[in-house]
């Protein structure tokens, strides 16, 4: 979850100029405890704050700076937001992230290459110093038009973080760990590969947003893409906006979690220093609504067979593996033999007949994405086609629900033998096409 916070919640503004008083900045019910329930109840693991956005003000009393929570008003000056939130978050067991704009409005600094880098730098050390593990540190090459001639030196930032904190993940539109998706509507590409290749990348080029979105096959890093979007039109909590429809957040939920992607999504505090109520109830709305759709597996009642099996029927490698509660180091295998042939899997009812709408399908993943092309099929039929699955991919019928006794998954072309670690069949009550087409 991505909290926006700052002197834009109290402008109800976007982008703040770096003139704003810090005076203005004063969350007088600020509760990174409601912030942490919030998420926690929403099944969310990961949170990552804005401790500076491109107005420049910081979230942390800064040695570096005096345009921080040290000059406003809210606690007389001696709060942190950045220390409440990273203590809320580990009392709960949740991973705490942070982002650390690099454009900055205000700081005069910001223009002269060597000068400006060393000031960020040294706030970048204070964060990973000063507040424990931090999970993701969040980069990006957002500026305006009319914004100085600036060199970051990301290379030298990427190297202090890894130093300081070697488990962490950084990402950016290059990684190295984590990618950006290439938007911020929550959407992935229906072709989504988590490899890529990083010298093809660098940060703040528009012109690889498609090669983000889609990753590639042939790329030599593995850079899992992230999907941020905001629950509400923008990223700042504003008094005239409400959060998404739960139809438009189970969308984003499909074309990023069901396309191989992280979701981060974005629930901006207001200016109590709350996450407003009608947040909090689409949240939980959200984790209902896939709690009741994804809870049910109804393959888990049929009985599985597939073309071929690795290391014959006590190898281990068998079709049953599909339907185990481990959905990464388990897994079906075809007989390596059969490597450039069809393979598929197949559930069949063993009492009564099948009625879905969604189909799950994942890959163990630890041994690479693999699937290039597959296809489903319910009594013969094909119902849903689709090129890469990777961690997850969630096919929402187009033809809406299906009845039928025997699903069938078939894997028409992957690189090298395909190794699936899970199969679900769920029906989803919220989902109804409008044209009834299936492909």
């Amino acid at each position: 979850m991505f909290l926006h916070f700052g002197v834009n919640t109290f402008t109800d503004s976007e982008r703040g100029t770096g003139h704003e008083d810090p005076a203005i900045f004063d969350p007088v019910g600020l509760d990174a405890n409601q912030w942490v329930s919030a998420a926690v109840d929403a099944g969310i693991s990961l949170m990552i704050l804005t401790a500076k956005h491109h107005d420049g003000f910081c979230l942390w009393p800064s040695k570096y700076t005096d345009h921080s929570v040290e000059s406003s008003h809210w606690k007389g000056g001696k709060g942190d937001v950045v220390r409440e939130f990273v203590d809320a978050a580990k009392a709960r067991g949740v991973d705490a992230g942070l982002y650390l704009s690099p454009w900055d409005r205000h700081e005069p600094r910001y223009g002269h290459n060597l000068e400006y880098n060393e000031y960020y730098l040294a706030q970048l050390q204070e964060l990973l110093t000063k507040y424990g593990s931090v999970r993701e540190i969040w980069f990006d090459g957002a500026k305006g038009s009319d914004a100085p001639n600036m060199s970051y030196y990301f290379t030298d930032w990427f190297s202090m973080v890894k130093e300081l904190q070697s488990s962490i993940n950084i990402f950016s539109d290059a990684g190295p760990d984590v990618r950006w998706v290439g938007n911020e509507n929550g959407f992935a590409g229906t072709t989504c590969w988590a490899t890529i290749n990083r010298t093809a990348l660098s940060i703040g080029n528009a012109s690889i947003v498609g090669y983000l979105n889609t990753g590639d096959p042939r790329g030599t890093d593995y850079l899992p893409p992230e999907c941020d979007v905001s629950i509400r039109k923008g990223w700042f909590w504003h008094k005239s906006q409400s959060p998404k429809k739960l139809s438009k957040l189970l969308e984003i939920y499909y074309g990023s979690v069901g396309r191989n992607c992280v979701l981060l999504l974005n629930v901006p505090p207001n200016t109590t220093g709350l996450i407003s109520e009608t947040d909090v109830h689409r949240l939980k709305e959200l984790r209902n609504a896939l709690d009741t759709i994804f809870s049910v597996n109804l393959a888990e009642k049929c009985s599985v067979k597939a073309s071929s099996r690795r290391g014959g029927k006590d190898g281990g490698f068998g079709p049953e593996n599909v339907l185990d509660s481990d959905h990464l180091w388990t897994y079906w295998a075809p007989r390596d033999e059969d490597d450039g042939e069809d393979h598929w899997i197949e559930m069949r009812a063993t009492d009564g007949v099948l009625r879905f709408n969604v189909v799950r399908i994942q890959e163990a993943v630890g041994l690479g994405q693999r699937i290039k092309r597959h296809e489903i099929y319910v009594d013969g039929k094909m119902i849903a086609q689709g090129t890469t699955v990777g961690h997850k991919r969630l096919h929402r019928l187009k033809g809406g629900v299906v009845h039928g006794s025997v699903a069938r998954v078939r894997i028409t072309e992957s690189k090298g033998l395909p190794l699936i670690s899970s199969i679900g069949l769920h029906f989803d009550p919220f989902w109804q096409p409008k044209d009834g087409n299936w492909l």
